[in-house]
């Protein structure tokens, strides 16, 4: 296990490195046959499970359910909103036939010309079309309004440069989207989204984040508003975590999603959508990860707390093992994964490097000695500190330990980007804190033209116009025309 740590690359040598073979040591996931496409392994997908379950929870609290739409759509219906086909016309993979058959030399299967679709299916790059389709079967009456829907699926972006969890073809995510009958109640649902999204991210994640709008060039195709929340990965650029958008009236009338409003008139409904993916796991490793592993925080880890026997012989182990199932049973009890790993193929020495390179987030080690004084050895994986303690009262120690190790991991993250957050004036400044890895807040003018050829020139985007913090207008620091206030600019991932 050491040898794996060491061709652990430095993250200060290559951090884009350090975390593909963190990726893969960690036993997260690993590429697959299909280009671009991944397997997400046990591990990495007992994180995301974790993930779905807690949001999953927060979307029902906050009157949502949960359905299912068909993974294909009709290629008309990706025609019905202009704005949307086109931001998505160069990601879609695409269903023209439905049947395959043997060569006629039966050296191999191919495609049979006969079973040609009459109209081609696009395999969903997001489900708007498909799901509003629907609603239109739905909705007749403002007392069928709202509908809160989300479901859990997968989607296909056709990308060409792949990177685990952050950009494969394939994803796993969850897709909200909503009805209303009023503008003000779908732009409230879309804030309300925000904010959720915000706190899975800061209470969860342990990874604060900034809330904010994005520009008109950088919202999602077909939104009339793109609601983010932007995190600052410790390499310095930017990771859009999650978005939530008002769609306005765009799909109702795109799929003639009409209702009877209070006073007997007709109106077509109002929309939100909102999502996030298994990008929230690359996330999550290069918000708080280091060069011995992964670092998880507690409330998502998959095993909170490992316990690993040192042993000399068979009987020394069967004692370690009596004195531990109470702890086991205890730590449970309490909601605390625990894993006592007794396993006889591995050393302890292997062990805590595998925990170690794993993230876990305690560790406990109880050998010979620690059973005739009464003690225990406790290891955080975010300092690598130890300490040894009276086993006596230990699962409360734990239970705090790991609330201390939340807030300490949170805490690491929110200083880093306070440190490497900056405010600039002048566009020669601006550049030269860009070149340093830093999240810039400047005025811009507010054009397109303005954003473009600032991202042309120094491959910074403006990564989100804040719902927070410095309101002061003043002048854009490239054209000197009038600002409302500062955006934030960053490289991204």
């Amino acid at each position: 296990m050491a040898k794996e740590l060491k061709e652990l690359t430095s993250r200060e040598v290559n951090y884009s490195q350090w975390y593909q073979d963190l990726v893969i040591k960690a036993d997260l996931a690993e590429n697959s046959a299909v280009r671009g496409c991944m397997v997400i392994k046990p591990y990495g997908y007992a994180i995301w499970e974790k993930m779905q379950r807690v949001l999953d929870d927060m979307f029902k609290e906050t009157g949502h359910v949960n359905a299912y739409f068909p993974l294909l759509i009709p290629k008309s219906f990706l025609s019905r909103e202009a704005e949307h086909v086109e931001g998505f016309a160069k990601e879609c993979a695409v269903v023209t036939h439905y049947r395959l058959k043997n060569s006629e030399d039966g050296s191999e299967v191919v495609v049979d010309p006969a079973a040609k679709l009459e109209e081609e299916l696009i395999i969903r790059p997001t489900s708007e079309t498909i799901i509003w389709n629907t609603y239109r079967n739905w909705i007749q009456s403002y007392r069928d309004l709202p509908i809160l829907c989300n479901q859990w699926a997968n989607v296909m972006r056709w990308e060409m440069r792949t990177r685990l969890f952050l950009r494969t073809a394939e994803f796993l995510w969850q897709e909200g989207h909503t009805a209303h009958a009023t503008r003000e109640e779908a732009e409230e649902e879309t804030r309300k989204m925000q904010g959720v999204y915000a706190t899975f991210a800061e209470e969860y994640m342990a990874m604060p984040v900034v809330k904010g709008v994005k520009t008109a060039s950088e919202r999602f195709a077909g939104a009339l508003d793109t609601y983010t929340i932007e995190a600052m990965m410790q390499d310095g650029k930017a990771l859009q975590a999650g978005t939530s958008h008002f769609l306005g009236q765009n799909f109702g009338k795109a799929f003639d999603v009409t209702f009877i409003d209070k006073n007997g008139k007709t109106d077509y409904a109002w929309a939100s959508s909102w999502g996030v993916s298994t990008r929230l796991i690359g996330a999550l490793i290069m918000s708080h990860s280091d060069n011995n592993g992964l670092v998880l925080p507690p409330k998502l880890a998959p095993i909170q707390v490992v316990i690993i026997p040192i042993y000399r012989n068979a009987e020394q182990l069967a004692q370690i093992s009596e004195k531990v199932a109470g702890i086991v049973a205890n730590l449970k009890g309490m909601g605390i994964s625990v894993k006592f790993d007794d396993a006889d193929n591995k050393k302890p020495g292997w062990k805590f490097a595998e925990y170690e390179l794993k993230g876990v987030p305690v560790r406990l080690a109880m050998g010979g000695r620690d059973l005739e004084n009464g003690t225990i050895e406790v290891m955080r994986r975010d300092t690598l500190t130890k300490e040894t303690i009276p086993v006596e009262g230990i699962e409360k120690y734990v239970k705090n330990l790991l609330d201390d190790i939340q807030q300490n991991i949170f805490q690491k993250a929110l200083d880093l980007r306070t440190e490497r957050t900056i405010s600039v004036d002048t566009y020669d400044e601006f550049k030269e804190k860009i070149e340093e890895g830093l999240f810039v807040m400047a005025h811009w003018d507010g054009t397109p033209e303005t954003e473009e050829l600032i991202k042309n020139e120094t491959k910074a985007t403006i990564r989100c116009i804040p719902l927070e913090g410095d309101k002061i207008p003043g002048v854009c620091m490239v054209t000197g025309k009038p600002s409302a206030q500062r955006v934030l600019f960053a490289r991204a991932y």
